[in-house]
């Protein structure tokens, strides 16, 4: 399917080289469900553009059009590309050349592409749309224009994607959050959400429902600054893995420097290493919401999906070797208690050593062989190998969330550690009164606060159960006498702690009720003569529509029960 998408990528550019004179091209890579290329010329590509792209498109894959791989050296290269800026500068870091030849396009790639065009179906490919990136992501660069596009094996495939992308544009969280009154982003803030009061209810339900999770397996909670010395960022290894993507800030004198942190674990070493701890305190198991701030292009940043700064339900866990077993599968239960109330399907991936990982490969080589073993017991066949996509300190299992749609999002993750107590010097006494070196898990589980935010508002559709939603229960008086038993039903609720409010808007009751279903409150609890005298409301559930009268005691019943158990 890569193999696919990144040889329509070279249709795309080759028939954008036929319709625009002049142009300069960048990169075309793929990306999941399709491929992007970026382009540089001096008239701006339209919308109405795209379908005059794709016509053009659709005439190359008719002509069976032959891919031609060729190796070349440097010099060939730098003569061919001569008119081509952002190929030279491309070349100048390549060991080895390859271009691919497709009609009268001529790229450098490094493959690999399908045989020819005619085995691209031309209904089963679109351009979605168009976007502008700068030149290598960096904005002191040019501002390129990039064209985006999907491509599949057949036409049914490409139907069900849009259809899943049309009904995903409707939950849209950048959409629902501002219609819902939950978050908003500002200038004076990029990416970093300012949640309303309504969208702070949310937030705070998370993580109150994140900490109680967690006392069934023994955590202890801390906090640590979010403002930390660089020095410890160049001991973790951080520093070189992360210091573009930092905010820094200067102390009282020079000599002091300090940065927003873009990791958790420093804080909590620090903590363990502060007294001496004995292997009858282990496994010791550190949970932090911990603040985070890394820096992202103004491009990059999508509502609550990518953000500069965001909460993380971060967790280290400080652990003799012969416990990892034992300790990984608790981490799983408590996963699955999490997950459960959201009904959000999930797959485990085991993520392994990456490129640039740091320390000796045969703690590495052990540490994944642990991960395997333990996955496999619990899995079955039923995980993914991610080649490579460890962190830099130790290889991770990753949990894949599907939400309503059957998108996927990364959330969890449990990293196993034997780098960062060793550059930490953390040390435990063992039963024979040695001192020995703890392993370290890493572990979040919802992730960013934020992000898992926006995933549950699309996943709900701005629906939220009854137990997350900003208001449980909005009371609707058919008429204003009826005011003031509404109140007291208001008061009676409030006293049980259930969120309700009052509408009493000198609205018709019609109006009143389709305000309260474009709020999407769970219940609406409807009052008048009939109501007041019975002691009792008229109850419109969000889902099941009218229940008919309740008395008040009963109602109050269903309502916590359905928020005691998360339903």
């Amino acid at each position: 399917m890569e193999t696919l998408r990144h040889s329509t990528s070279h249709v795309m550019a080759a028939a954008v080289q036929e319709l625009f004179k002049k142009v300069k091209f960048a990169i075309g890579p793929t990306i999941e469900n399709g491929f992007y290329y970026d382009f540089d010329l001096a008239e701006r590509i339209m919308p109405e553009d795209l379908p005059r792209i794709e016509k053009k498109m659709k005439e190359l894959i008719r002509k069976n059009l032959k891919f031609e791989k060729k190796e070349i050296s440097k010099a060939e290269a730098k003569k061919l590309f001569k008119n081509q800026p952002y190929k030279l500068e491309l070349i100048e870091d390549l060991k080895k050349v390859t271009i691919y030849t497709l009609g009268d396009f001529v790229d450098l790639c490094k493959g690999p592409h399908l045989k020819s065009t005619g085995q691209i179906k031309f209904d089963a490919f679109k351009l979605t749309k168009l976007a502008g990136a700068y030149w290598k992501g960096d904005e002191k660069n040019k501002m390129l224009q990039r064209i985006y596009g999907v491509a599949f094996n057949t036409k049914k495939e490409l139907a069900a994607y849009l259809k899943q992308q049309a009904q995903a544009e409707k939950r849209d969280h950048r959409k629902l959050g501002k219609e819902l009154d939950l978050f908003s982003i500002h200038r004076e803030a990029q990416g970093m959400p300012f949640f309303h009061p309504k969208g702070a209810i949310i937030y705070k339900e998370l993580e109150k429902f994140w900490e109680e999770a967690q006392k069934e397996f023994n955590y202890d909670f801390i906090l640590a600054p979010s403002m930390l010395d660089i020095s410890i960022w160049k001991q973790s290894g951080h520093w070189d893995h992360f210091k573009d993507d930092m905010y820094f800030a200067g102390g009282r004198n020079e000599e002091q420097k300090y940065a927003l942190r873009p990791m958790d674990c420093p804080g909590a070493i620090l903590i363990y290493n502060n007294s001496p701890k004995s292997y009858r305190e282990l496994p010791l198991r550190y949970a932090e919401p911990g603040l985070i701030t890394r820096k992202e292009q103004s491009g990059e940043l999508v509502g609550l999906f990518r953000v500069q700064q965001f909460k993380q339900d971060d967790a280290h866990i400080f652990l003799k070797q012969d416990q990892i077993e034992e300790e990984i599968n608790k981490v799983i239960k408590l996963i699955d208690k999490i997950y459960k109330p959201f009904n959000l399907k999930y797959k485990a991936c085991l993520s392994t050593r990456p490129d640039d990982y740091m320390g000796d490969i045969k703690l590495w080589n052990k540490a994944e062989k642990q991960l395997e073993n333990i996955i496999k017991k619990t899995y079955g066949k039923n995980y993914e190998i991610k080649d490579k996509d460890g962190t830099f300190y130790g290889p991770k299992i990753d949990y894949q969330l599907e939400d309503a749609l059957g998108r996927t999002w990364q959330c969890a993750t449990i990293q196993l550690d034997f780098q960062m107590p060793l550059k930490f010097n953390c040390k435990y006494i063992d039963k024979d009164g040695q001192k020995k070196i703890p392993i370290m898990i890493h572990r979040t589980i919802i992730g960013s606060f934020e992000r898992f935010i926006g995933i549950l508002i699309e996943h709900y559709a701005g629906a939220f159960p009854a137990w997350l939603a900003p208001v449980q229960a909005q009371i609707i008086p058919v008429s204003q006498k009826f005011n003031k038993y509404g109140k007291k039903i208001k008061k009676k609720l409030k006293q049980e702690n259930i969120r309700a409010e009052l509408n009493d808007d000198d609205d018709t009751l019609g109006k009143k009720i389709r305000n309260g279903q474009l709020q999407k409150i769970p219940y609406l609890l409807i009052v008048g003569a009939k109501e007041q005298k019975a002691k009792s409301v008229a109850v419109r559930d969000r889902k099941k529509g009218d229940l008919g009268p309740i008395k008040i005691e009963k109602f109050i019943e269903k309502i916590k029960h359905e928020i005691g158990n998360k339903k």
